[in-house]
């Protein structure tokens, strides 16, 4: 009932995936203290190269993109030799891997870095840092324009940084209400200029991020996670809908590697889009489409058959069952995943 999920897909003339089955990116909190990864990250990948293509966690862009201890970064020398241990991990088991660009915006703290937050307004969220609950969220800077300029260059050097590194491509987080979802709803945008207030401004700023990155790593080597439903530190807004219908529109026109829906759990239904986040950009969107959010191997595959989406990305299984891939294709049962998994990389 599985087997359309290991058939090899091409997704562009550079990238062919052995199967359909993708790893979605787990942040883990396990690099060292300078935000570099480590030998048991490296092999932590590597015992699960047998996905189609795996995703990395989120690393951060630069200092200020960090809103949680221990996420990796892919800004310095250090960290840049760091994931080439884990791209070589990967390579030699037969994988492949993309590497998640990440800046949280304003869940980031000025507590990992020493500066100022920044977001598209000046409006914090509620509540405090997992995994540090005494640290309370601050209020953001809004960024200015030549802000918004150093954050499209810095996105792009991340993506030469993840070639450099090894990785095959990148994928862009711009979901799950961080720094580039922050701009596509009106709840985190209230800005009055070319960037706010409109569906054409409002995404300005996320498809240069794009644009930018796809002229320097190509775009066959380009994914981009979004959010169109708000679900997460941020409340949904009717406006987000036109947004979207524009943003995802834009994207069409880019022929990037694929587009990854950023939701914990697909069955959520959001009234501003008629139904769920995976359903909406499948009409909004022709392209190569990720499917994610508590499916099983079988209701994955299930909603491939029924051209819901395209590649389906299974997180937490991922964390029980390394050989996730092996198991589901020998029909072998599973590792149930609990939350005490999360103190060790196995």
């Amino acid at each position: 009932m599985t087997a359309n999920l290991f058939t090899p897909v091409k997704l562009n003339d550079s990238i062919t995936l052995d199967n359909r089955i993708l790893m979605a990116p787990l942040t883990r909190c396990m690099a060292d203290d300078e935000l570099v990864p480590t030998q048991t990250m490296a092999d932590y990948y590597g015992r699960r190269a047998a996905a189609g293509l795996i995703i990395s966690e989120a690393v951060i862009i630069r200092p200020d993109g960090q809103g949680y201890p221990n996420t990796p970064g892919l800004f310095t020398p250090a960290q840049i030799d760091g994931w080439r241990l884990v791209t070589s991990a990967v390579h030699s088991n037969g994988g492949k891997i993309f590497a998640q660009l990440w800046h949280t915006g304003r869940v980031a703290h000025s507590h990992f870095f020493g500066g100022q937050i920044i977001a598209p307004s000046a409006i914090a969220i509620e509540g405090s840092v997992p995994r540090q609950r005494e640290l309370t969220y601050e209020t953001p800077k809004a960024v200015t324009h030549e802000d918004i300029e150093q954050l499209i260059s810095d996105y792009s050097q991340a993506a030469a940084n993840a070639i450099d590194a090894g990785f095959d491509g990148v994928e862009i987080h711009g979901a799950n209400a961080y720094l580039i979802d922050q701009f596509l709803h009106h709840d985190s945008n209230r800005r009055t200029d070319e960037y706010g207030e409109t569906p054409e401004n409002m995404a300005r700023f996320p498809l240069a991020v794009v644009d930018a990155i796809c002229e320097r790593i190509g775009n066959e080597r380009t994914a981009l996670r979004v959010s169109p439903g708000a679900y997460v530190n941020m409340k949904g807004d009717s406006r987000d809908r036109q947004v979207f219908d524009y943003f995802l529109a834009q994207l069409e026109k880019r022929d990037l590697a694929f587009l990854h829906i950023g939701i914990f759990d697909d069955a959520m239904e959001f009234d501003y889009l008629e139904g769920s986040a995976s359903s909406y950009a499948r009409k909004h969107y022709s392209k190569t489409l990720v499917g994610v959010g508590s499916y099983t191997a079988q209701t994955g595959a299930e909603a491939i058959e029924g051209g819901k989406f395209d590649l389906l990305a299974i997180g937490r299984p991922f964390i029980a069952n390394p050989d996730y891939v092996e198991r589901v294709r020998d029909n072998q049962p599973l590792i149930e995943y609990s939350d005490e998994m999360l103190a060790s990389l196995v």
